[in-house]
C-alpha cells in the first residue's frame, strides 16, 4: 500500500538526510516507506524557499502530510514561540518526525498523530503542507475539506503543488469553494500558493 495511506510491511533502514532550510544546515533522519526518503523533496525545497518563515509568535501551525519531519521541524526551530502539530497516517514517518524534533531540541513544540488521533477541535494559525498529490483528485479535495476549515479566521495554508501535476486546476477548484488563493512564486516545476482562511470557521484552538 502507498506510504500516504498507511505503515510500510517492510523491514525499516534508516539514513540520514542532509538539508539546508531557512539558513540552518539539518541532518534528518529518513527510512524506506516514507515520502521522498532519500532526499529533502524538490517539491518542500520550493516551499521554503518561495514562503521564507513564518514570523515568530505564539502560534498554532499545522505540518499535513509531515513524512519524515522537515516542515514540522524547521518551523519549530524557526519560531520559538510556536507549537507545531504533523500530521501523516504513515505510523514510521510519524516515529522519524519525532526523532528529528528531539534531534533538533524542539521535541517539546512539536506533536505527531495519525489524522484521525487529532482531536476535532484543534485548530490552526497556520497550514503547511506538500500535499499529496498522486492519492487522485477525489481524495486531495476531501483531504483539504477536511483540513482547511481547521484555520483559524485570520489563518492561512501556505502549499506547494507541481505544475504537471494540477497545479493549476488546484487553484481553481480552491478558487471556486471559496478559499481566496494566491500564487507567491513558481519555480522548477512547482507553483507555492498562500490559502486565506475560508467562511467556514474552525473551533476554537484548545489551550
Amino acid at each position: 500500500m502507498s506510504h500516504y495511506f498507511a505503515t510500510p510491511d517492510s523491514a525499516e533502514v534508516r539514513h540520514e538526510v542532509p538539508a539546508t532550510i531557512w539558513g540552518r544546515t539539518y541532518s534528518f533522519v529518513s527510512a524506506n516507506g516514507v515520502f521522498s526518503a532519500s532526499r529533502l523533496d524538490p517539491g518542500t525545497t520550493q516551499l521554503f524557499r518561495l514562503a521564507g518563515p513564518p514570523a515568530d509568535r505564539p502560534a498554532r501551525f499545522l505540518d499535513l502530510g509531515c513524512g519524515f519531519g522537515p516542515i514540522a521541524v524547521a518551523l519549530a526551530v524557526a519560531c520559538p514561540q510556536a507549537r507545531v502539530d504533523a500530521v501523516d497516517p504513515n505510523a514510521r514517518a510519524l516515529a522519524l518526525t519525532r526523532l528529528n524534533a528531539e534531534r533538533a531540541g524542539v521535541a517539546d513544540r512539536v506533536r505527531v498523530f495519525a489524522p484521525d488521533d487529532q482531536p476535532d477541535t484543534s485548530s490552526y494559525d497556520e497550514i503547511w503542507s506538500n500535499p499529496p498529490i498522486r492519492i487522485g483528485k477525489a481524495n486531495l479535495h476531501a483531504l483539504l475539506e477536511r483540513w482547511l476549515p481547521r484555520l483559524t479566521p485570520a489563518g492561512h495554508a501556505t502549499m506547494v503543488v507541481a505544475k504537471n501535476l494540477g497545479a493549476d486546476s488546484l487553484h481553481t477548484w480552491l478558487t471556486e469553494h471559496g478559499w481566496a488563493t494566491t500564487r507567491l512564486g513558481s519555480a522548477k516545476g512547482f507553483r507555492v500558493f498562500t490559502i486565506a482562511s475560508g467562511g467556514v470557521r474552525a473551533p476554537t484552538v484548545l489551550p
